[in-house]
């Protein structure tokens, strides 16, 4: 085993602990970015002035009436940027815009000694538009040929003899929703000036290193002018990551221009109209299987709606590419990706990244086909899966391929799914206007950066004379509890209890030129940072231990706090070691660093392995769904879910669960909509509150919930043997949406194969089950209102025939 990943004596990771701020958290004491406000003395409030169109170039900008306003301070315009005037890191996202690019585009800021003062200041300048015509839906700009960004393709194999050689190709297309990171807590930053003109900004931000360059650029500084400090978020999710980086910006140089401490901080509306989303996508297919059901060809084009501006649509694009293949080897594929421009706000990183979305695709293939196959879905899904010695459409190797087949068969055993399913044909004889259904979906997620040069971290570790801790890292916390693993993983490569470290805010002068807490690599990056910082300190300490207890160093340990040398009864106590360190002069402060080896990726030929490896889990969920109305209930589910050896499994479980139920919302209720007419208010998010986005709540929870780690995982060459656990659960939610479609299917004849919208709300379950009835596409080829499609082809309404 790997120096990485080898566990010492008594480690503190691998124990359950609580959050180290739950105390906080439920008590109302944790501070967010907008709570120190409160202790800041003469704070300005920023607002922003936005343009209710979707699209148009401003001739006329009047601020004099805002400044009429008591209490006004000042208004921001372009005119008062003294450096770049771009919120983005490809120079495509002006701050300060001269032509409006989506309804509610802030044009400029207003200043105020209260927030009200500034509300009605915005709400007092004058805008003057010449609206231009404007790209709401992505069939809208795929229909004007409107993209942006690189348009990557992949390929492997031959794709055209894979066809040929094929006993059934069907071909379709699929839509799905983009969704609402909807955190807590919406952006906000709170910037100030010190005394030395150094510029000092509080940000809710998950790539604090990227707000400070951005921040920097803006005001025409050097970065080591700009601090940028996170102190935790109220939720990110990827919402976080790049969007926070303007509003940072706004409070930075109001700041700058006024001498006093400015705010910004949006109410939901705001956040929800001007922040992005997770990326829709359409996708048209083509895939081919032997007459066994194995995979032979897949030719697909993945289309982002990437919104006004790039944003991260080329690597959440290039993430999805790589995760169409999910669990499954396709030995032949053409997959190409491409981004459209709407003139919607600019989508950004979510939970996934794009992984999602790639998968989504396959897995509404596979249950599409199974019943035109002849074939349960489960079975088609197993015969499909990797095996040792297959690779990656774009040229990896997949490592632990077993783990597949492992935590698929353990759901079965664990949910009992061989009996429950017999009791649900059962069920369902005996109700005609209810049924029920179960399916089981697997999921492979590989965890890096696509971009190899993030997967990088550094740590700054100190040990004061009495024997305490404090630890510095790059990551960011959101409540996923990357603070508490590092704290863990600290105390264990010290060898102290954990009430013995602390760890202090994540800000950009302690730990510099870090990456963005996203990929699930926060704690595979920092951790092995954190400790390769307590390493060098732990072998000067064991130096020091080694003359006291008169041994070699390297018989020396460290364990809960005492010193003792192997073979030997003497022992020094930590507090004591450290102090005789300091008197000796040893230095009691660490850097650490770490970088991902063996990555290597070629963009351009889309081939590589830019993956450390790849998490794996497996999901089975049961529903039951009213054949009147579409709604539905989710019975049970049953999780088995791949964290190798868990840094923290209390942490693990509640992520494994959070982020099913987020993706669960994604594909069942979260339904984002603009309106899209030709009215005056074209281009308006029409979804703009809990009101009118549904999310998920105790409701839609399962009446039964079973979560599990898988055992015996170890990662071989990751911090003390465990694996990311951020971004995967979120894909075991396809259970839900395929028990959705294998109910609905259910009210037609036997061998039905249904299309199901997504998300998949009561009213699309509805509209399947209705089309079940109808008789849905059956392997006959008829679409079950008396025409044909051919017998070798699946093809729904609308789909290209040369898809």
């Amino acid at each position: 085993m790997s120096q990485l990943s080898e566990r010492p004596e008594m480690p503190v990771v691998g124990v359950s602990v609580p959050h180290e701020s739950a105390a906080l958290h439920v008590t109302g004491a944790a501070l967010y970015t907008d709570d120190l406000v409160a202790r800041t003395k003469d704070v300005l409030h920023a607002h922003p002035v936005q343009v209710m169109k979707a699209r148009g170039r401003i001739t006329g900008l009047r601020t004099e009436p805002a400044l009429a306003v008591p209490g006004v301070v000042r208004v921001l315009t372009v005119a008062d940027v003294p450096g770049v005037n771009d919120a983005g890191m490809k120079h495509d996202e002006p701050l300060f815009p001269d032509e409006v690019m989506f309804h509610g585009h802030a044009v400029a800021w207003v200043l105020g000694e209260t927030l009200e003062a500034a509300r009605l200041g915005a709400a007092a300048v004058e805008v003057d538009l010449d609206e231009q015509p404007s790209l709401i839906t992505l069939q809208d700009a795929i229909a004007a040929g409107s993209f942006h960004g690189a348009r990557p393709e992949m390929v492997t194999g031959d794709v055209e003899a894979g066809f040929e050689d094929s006993a059934h190709v069907f071909t379709g297309e699929l839509q799905f929703s983009d969704q609402e990171h909807f955190y807590l807590e919406t952006h906000a930053a709170l910037a100030l000036i010190d005394e030395n003109g150094q510029v000092f900004v509080q940000s809710s931000t998950q790539h604090p290193s990227e707000t400070q360059e951005i921040v920097a650029h803006v005001l025409g500084l050097h970065s080591h002018e700009v601090t940028v400090q996170c102190l935790r978020m109220g939720g990110g999710f990827g919402g976080k990551e790049m969007q926070p980086h303007g509003f940072a910006a706004i409070a930075a140089l109001g700041a700058r221009l006024t001498g006093r401490p400015v705010r910004v901080r949006l109410n939901r509306t705001q956040d929800l109209t001007m922040s992005g989303k997770r990326h829709g996508f359409h996708a048209s297919w083509k895939i081919g299987f032997d007459a066994e059901g194995r995979i032979q060809a897949l030719d697909a084009t993945l289309t982002a709606d990437g919104g006004w501006s790039l944003d991260l649509s080329e690597p959440v694009v290039a993430r999805a590419l790589c995760h169409i293949d999910n669990t499954y080897w396709i030995p032949n594929a053409r997959v190409r990706g491409r981004i459209a421009r709407t003139n919607k706000v600019s989508n950004t990183a979510f939970r996934g990244f794009g992984g999602p979305q790639g998968m989504l695709v396959i897995e509404d293939v596979m249950g599409r086909c199974a019943p035109l196959l002849g074939l349960d879905p489960m079975e088609l899904r197993e015969r499909n899966f990797y095996r040792p010695g297959h690779s990656t459409p774009y040229g990896q190797p997949v490592s632990h391929p077993e783990r597949i087949s492992t935590v698929w068969r353990e759901v079965q055993e664990d949910a009992d799914l061989a009996g429950r399913r017999r009791a649900i044909a059962v069920f369902n004889a005996a109700h005609p206007h209810t049924k029920r259904a179960i399916a089981l979906t697997g999921i492979k997620f590989g965890i890096s950066f696509n971009l190899t040069a993030f997967n990088q971290a550094g740590a700054l570790v100190l040990i004061y004379k009495d024997g305490s801790v404090l630890i510095n890292h790059g990551g960011t916390e959101m409540g996923q509890g990357l603070h508490t693993k590092m704290l863990q993983v600290a105390a264990t490569t010290l060898g102290i209890p954990l009430h013995k470290v602390r760890l202090a805010p994540t800000r950009t002068d302690k730990v510099p030129n870090t990456s963005a807490t996203a990929a699930s690599a926060g704690a595979d990056l920092n951790g092995a940072a954190v400790k390769n910082a307590c390493e060098q300190l732990r072998g000067r300490l064991l130096q020091v231990a080694a003359t006291l207890l008169g041994a070699n160093a390297s018989d020396v340990r460290v364990v809960g706090g005492v010193a003792r040398a192997l073979g030997s009864d003497g022992e020094v106590a930590w507090d004591d070691l450290v102090r005789t360190a300091y008197f000796q002069r040893v230095q009691l402060s660490a850097a650490g660093f770490y970088r991902t080896e063996g990555l290597h990726w070629d963009a351009k030929s889309f081939h590589g392995s830019p993956f450390k490896y790849f998490s794996y889990g497996a999901a089975a969920a049961e529903v039951e769904v009213d054949g009147f109305t579409g709604a539905y209930r989710i019975r049970r589910v049953d999780i088995v879910h791949d964290v190798g050896d868990s840094l923290s499994p209390m942490i693990d479980i509640g992520q494994v669960e959070g982020g099913f139920v987020q993706g669960a919302g994604w594909l069942t209720l979260e339904d984002l909509r603009w309106d899209d007419g030709e009215g005056p208010h074209r281009g308006r998010l029409l979804t703009q509150a809990a009101s009118t986005y549904k999310l998920p709540s105790f409701s839609e929870m399962p009446t039964e919930f079973h979560v599990r780690l898988l055992e015996n995982a170890t990662e071989e060459g990751a911090v003390y043997g465990s694996k990311a656990v951020g971004e995967p659960p979120l894909m075991l939610a396809f259970s839900v949406r395929e028990a959705l479609r294998q109910a609905a299917a259910a009210f037609g004849p036997a061998g039905t194969s249904v299309e199901l919208a997504s998300p998949a709300t009561p009213e699309a379950v509805y509209w399947a089950v209705e089309a079940a009835r109808a008789g849905g596409v059956r392997p006959d080829g008829d679409d079950g209102a008396g025409g044909k499609s051919g017998t070798a082809f699946l093809l729904h309404e609308g789909a290209p025939r040369d898809a």
